[in-house]
């Protein structure tokens, strides 16, 4: 379905996750993070970035590897992401929910 942030028509699944990362700028990610009640700040994009780099190598996501990544730890995650961590980044990414999310 289409769904209208920040100016840009995006498609998006019944869950809100973008279907086509091609569509997906940092305006676009601000957005959604505000409707998942998030201010973003560099340290959040810090793990945006990092789990878009993951998704492009194809990498499965979840919170272990993410907290063994040196990028964040899992109590930053937590905190930095508190409505569910991994669903909500990955959200925000615009990247696809991973499977070890319900």
């Amino acid at each position: 379905m289409e769904k209208t942030v920040a100016g840009n028509t995006i498609q998006v699944n019944e869950e809100g996750y973008l279907t086509d990362f091609s569509q997906w700028t940092r305006e676009v990610g601000d957005e959604i993070a505000k409707e998942e009640g998030i201010v973003m700040t560099p340290r959040h994009w810090e793990v945006i970035n990092y789990l878009q780099e993951q998704h492009k190598q194809e990498t499965a996501l979840s919170i272990r590897r993410i907290g063994k990544s040196g990028v964040v730890d899992i109590k930053e995650f937590y905190a930095l992401f508190p409505k569910g961590p991994l669903k909500t980044s990955t959200k925000i990414a615009g990247i696809p929910k991973p499977a070890s999310c319900i």
